[in-house]
């Protein structure tokens, strides 16, 4: 009876340990974007990481998705998986740069000229590059990037033409210091406000305007509190797929390649979803009655002239000369190598 016993405990005790090796290691995936993946890049770069990871780890990892800010805005986010209490997040530039100054080269206005570029320099050695320097100084990894787009001015108060029109207004920007400087370049007034307080700041005239790709413009329905934009597309800002770098780390080899492999696949998708909802936004905002102005050459040409001396300058200051001439390198071997016929 003693011995029955005992192989009974020793039975137990066997089924609970390899019930607690099945049981699957979980990462918390948080992002600002609404929850629907048909509307937010986000969400659907995240639901597609999750399915992947999920899987090809033949359920040995759980991913949960928490849309919305429920976790907290962009820079709680980054500064939870800075700590270890989220796992992952992802975010545009603007909350990574208080950490890491060489992020700010991105904030260079006019920087790319098309998303085909954007994506081989980010994909590119460039982009390797600024993710090791992002892990050195904070503990950070960056798996892949996906993409935010190109950002474009609105506001209720005038059209936006040129430089001239924006002197006075009050804009909305990231908490990102290169944005902040181009906007004082232009004679505005740059108010960096967290996301989630953006539509009611706007609503309330704390700001006048702000600045976005489409896509956001629509999924957010500033719409409803923005009378004007203007397609300068005056900054590109990709989407940075972070992941806690000692996590990261204490994961076998395997389940480590699965993540890199599945946030490749998750930024792709986020690129698409993006790229989608730009196009068909435009004619979204045009049918709810925004004025939409798209600048000439010339124009886009004043834009430039006011705002990227003096960015670069600040940038320089900030993240050095070096990484400014790395990025500008970067863009135009990215540039060169899409001419048709090479």
């Amino acid at each position: 009876m003693a011995v029955g016993l005992g192989a009974l405990l020793l039975w137990a005790g066997a089924a609970a340990a390899a019930a607690a090796q099945q049981k699957p290691i979980v990462i918390k995936f948080a992002h600002v974007d609404p929850g629907d993946l048909f509307v937010s890049k986000k969400q659907a770069m995240a639901i597609a990481f999750k399915h992947t990871v999920e899987a090809r780890s033949g359920g040995r990892i759980s991913v949960e998705v928490y849309p919305a800010a429920q976790l907290g805005g962009e820079r709680e986010a980054v500064e939870g998986v800075k700590l270890g209490t989220i796992e992952m997040t992802s975010t545009a530039d603007g909350p990574i740069s208080g950490f890491v100054p060489e992020v700010l080269v991105l904030g260079i206005p006019y920087l790319f000229g098309s998303e085909p570029v954007a994506w081989k320099v980010m994909d590119g050695p460039f982009g390797t590059e600024l993710a090791e320097e992002v892990r050195k100084k904070t503990g950070i990894r960056v798996l892949a990037y996906g993409e935010t787009g190109f950002r474009n001015f609105t506001n209720s108060t005038r059209a936006v033409r040129g430089p001239d029109d924006m002197k006075g207004l009050k804009i909305r920007t990231m908490e990102n210091p290169a944005h902040v400087a181009m906007v004082k370049a232009l004679g505005a007034n740059p108010t960096p406000i967290p996301w989630p307080e953006v539509y009611t700041s706007l609503q309330t005239k704390v700001v006048d305007g702000q600045e976005n790709p489409v896509s956001t413009i629509v999924y957010a329905k500033l719409n409803e509190v923005q009378k004007y934009l203007t397609l300068d597309g005056h900054l590109y800002s990709p989407d940075f797929i972070f992941i806690n770098d000692k996590f990261f780390l204490s994961l076998p080899p395997d389940l480590r390649n699965i993540i890199k492999e599945a946030a490749v696949v998750g930024g792709n998708v986020g690129r698409s979803i993006q790229q989608i909802n730009s196009l068909l936004g435009l004619e979204t905002l045009r049918k709810a009655g925004m004025e939409i102005h798209a600048p000439s050459k010339p124009e886009l040409q004043a834009f430039r002239k006011a705002t990227q001396p003096p960015v670069i300058k600040f940038v320089e200051e900030k993240a050095g000369k070096r990484w400014v001439e790395k990025v500008q390198k970067a863009v135009a071997e990215a540039e060169a190598s899409l001419v048709v016929g090479k």
